[in-house]
């Protein structure tokens, strides 16, 4: 046991989410996501995560990882297909908890732009979430020490 760990994160997805450096991506995917192939192809860890939901997962992640503070962009979700405009309710769910954690909104990337980038991350985190949409990428920043 840790303390002041989310429980729902499995000591893989602990080692895994340790193990990324800056500027590497974790995909948090929904139940439908093609996460076994994609990691496949890409060369990415998988972790399954079965028990969570996809914002329960998003919520824990953001306890333990920092966003990329150099880049303009460090989290995207997936666009609806055929209504880019569209705002499921799983993304509703990601901006609240974006929010909270004092992150900068997600923007948004086409299907198969969201497919190839998530077949490059470090880290695929395949969540029990059943909703569509339920996709996220994020990108990992950096701790930095007080010291001088």
């Amino acid at each position: 046991m840790l303390k002041n760990i989310p429980p729902l994160l499995t000591p893989d997805a602990l080692h895994a989410l340790a193990s990324m450096g800056h500027g590497d991506d974790v995909a948090i995917v929904d139940a439908n996501f093609p996460a076994a192939g994609m990691a496949q192809k890409g060369g990415a860890r998988l972790v399954q995560l079965a028990g969570a939901n996809a914002t329960q997962a998003l919520r824990a992640v953001l306890q333990v990882l920092p966003l990329d503070e150099f880049v303009p962009q460090a989290a995207w979700t997936m666009q609806v297909v055929g209504d880019a405009g569209a705002v499921p309710g799983p993304v509703t769910e990601f901006a609240a908890e974006l929010q909270q954690a004092g992150e900068a909104p997600a923007a948004t990337l086409e299907r198969f732009d969201f497919y190839q980038r998530a077949q490059l991350a470090f880290l695929i985190l395949r969540t029990g979430e059943s909703r569509k949409y339920g996709n996220i990428l994020l990108r990992k920043g950096v701790i930095a020490s007080n010291a001088p």
